[in-house]
């Protein structure tokens, strides 16, 4: 299975931008970069594509389910460990900062992994952090 992987510099300039690199692993205990940042209610998981899914053309619909928490559209400093954002990762790149839970996203002809984090609403990942599984979806042409 061949997974696209983005440049360096690009990923590591979208982890100082976003508060935190995008291919660190979830861990239960917390994440030591991120000491003093609250824990979160939410639980995250991606509900399309499905796992191991075959998709034709070039959008691919992605729905996120949350639950403990919600999503709001403004970006804030206040805090909440139920209030934030979902940001989407395509083989481990940022690609979009979500403000709902589906989202049409662009692609071409491969094989994908995709995973979502709810994060707070300054655009910080909460401690420990929140992501969805990864799933891996593959793009055929129409």
């Amino acid at each position: 299975m061949r997974l696209r992987t983005a440049p360096v510099i690009v990923a590591a300039l979208l982890a100082v931008a976003c508060g935190g690199s995008p291919t660190a692993a979830p861990t239960p205990t917390g994440t030591p970069g991120l000491a003093g940042r609250p824990a979160s209610t939410a639980s995250l998981q991606l509900t399309s594509p499905a796992d191991n899914a075959t998709v034709t053309g070039s959008v691919v619909h992605v729905m996120v389910s949350l639950s403990g928490a919600q999503v709001v559209a403004q970006t804030s400093t206040h805090i909440q460990p139920d209030r934030g954002h979902v940001h989407l990762y395509l083989d481990n790149q940022l690609i979009y900062m979500q403000y709902r839970l589906e989202q049409d996203v662009p692609v071409k002809r491969g094989t994908y992994a995709l995973k979502a984090e709810f994060v707070a609403a300054d655009h910080v990942p909460f401690n420990p952090r929140v992501w969805s599984q990864q799933i891996i979806f593959t793009v055929r042409a129409a």
